[in-house]
């Protein structure tokens, strides 16, 4: 088995591409020890001292390393981790079914209270994000998720790679609200969660 690596707009943070699935549906974030409790992959990965931030997509794992850790040693050691999960083929969070698979929801962040006169606005904003901009962020080792819209601004959450990454906000402000301004004249502005 093989498993690439990429650079991430975040520094900080590389991506690993084991070859297959990691995650069958939807993305899971740890940001720290105590969140990678239930996924023994997460859990090593955090034992290695020098990681401070662990994210699944569907066909990668993102890794955040601490300020100040160099990649050209910690990079060895993730991958062994990685090597050593899919060869085993253990599974991927602590208490499975018998398939193997769990996926547990992640908590969610405030609830911004939309307006059901909204709804109509809501799926094109949710349908642009899903279609547009989530390619996008997963392939620089992230993601974002809708939180809410309210009173013309739209709530995301990044995640990944691009939580933290100096390059967020310029692709909230400017790539993410610029699009949706366009494609949904309701949209005024666009916020991080």
């Amino acid at each position: 088995m093989f498993i690439e690596t990429e650079t991430t707009p975040n520094p900080a943070t590389l991506k690993f591409l084991p070859g297959r699935e990691v995650m069958p549906a939807g993305t899971r974030e740890f940001t720290s020890p105590e969140d990678a409790t239930v996924s023994p992959l997460a859990e090593a990965l955090f034992d290695l001292g020098d990681v401070v931030g662990v994210f699944f997509g569907q066909s990668f794992i993102s890794v955040t390393a601490a300020p100040g850790a160099e990649w050209s040693g910690l990079k060895p050691q993730v991958v062994s981790i990685l090597l050593d999960h899919f060869v085993s083929q253990a599974p991927l969070f602590a208490g499975t079914n018998g398939n193997g698979i769990a996926v547990p929801p992640e908590d969610e962040d405030v609830d911004y209270g939309e307006d059901p006169a909204d709804a109509d606005i809501v799926a094109q904003i949710r349908d642009l994000i899903e279609t547009r901009v989530r390619p996008a962020v997963a392939n620089d080792g992230g993601d974002i998720v809708y939180r809410g819209f309210r009173e013309g601004v739209v709530y995301l959450s990044m995640q990944g790679a691009c939580s933290g990454c100096p390059s967020s906000t310029a692709t909230l402000k400017h790539g993410i609200e610029s699009l949706l301004k366009h494609y949904v004249p309701e949209v005024s502005e666009v916020r991080a969660a």
